[in-house]
């Protein structure tokens, strides 16, 4: 018996030190390596609870860490120590430097924690790219 094609494909997890600038649409599994808060606007007791947040956040697996960024929600996911998927990330490019984010087309899924651990010698953030533009 066939099985039925759901038009669902299994994600295909990648690891961080194939993550390459301006690149899209990767699922990765990472640890928190740490999380800090940079950036904070309007009071959690304010109306509607209103809050701006922004945490800059040290993710990596056994090949390789990178900075993410965490924005609004994401932040009480990305604690030090826990273990997350990253569902439909990209790589934004900051002052020639790679980091990993995921907007509102992607999400983050807390899962069980990952028995790996993080290579912490290989911080793809520090290596800086320079854009050249290509005049055909």
């Amino acid at each position: 018996m066939a099985e039925a094609n759901t038009g669902l494909q299994k994600p295909e997890f990648i690891k961080v030190e194939q993550l390459r600038p301006t690149t899209y649409g990767h699922t990765l599994k990472v640890k928190v390596v740490n999380s800090k808060v940079v950036f904070q606007k309007g009071r959690s007791d304010g109306p509607q609870g209103r809050q701006m947040r922004l945490a800059e956040c040290l993710v990596g697996d056994e090949t390789a860490m990178i900075v993410f960024t965490a924005r609004g929600d994401q932040v009480d996911l990305m604690k030090t120590g826990a273990t997350v998927i990253l569902r439909n990330a990209k790589i934004d490019m900051f002052k020639g430097s790679m980091r990993l984010v995921v907007d509102r087309s992607g999400r983050i899924e807390p899962t069980e924690q990952a028995d790996f651990e993080v290579k912490e010698d290989n911080n793809l953030s520090l290596i800086e790219f320079e854009l050249i533009n290509v005049v055909g």
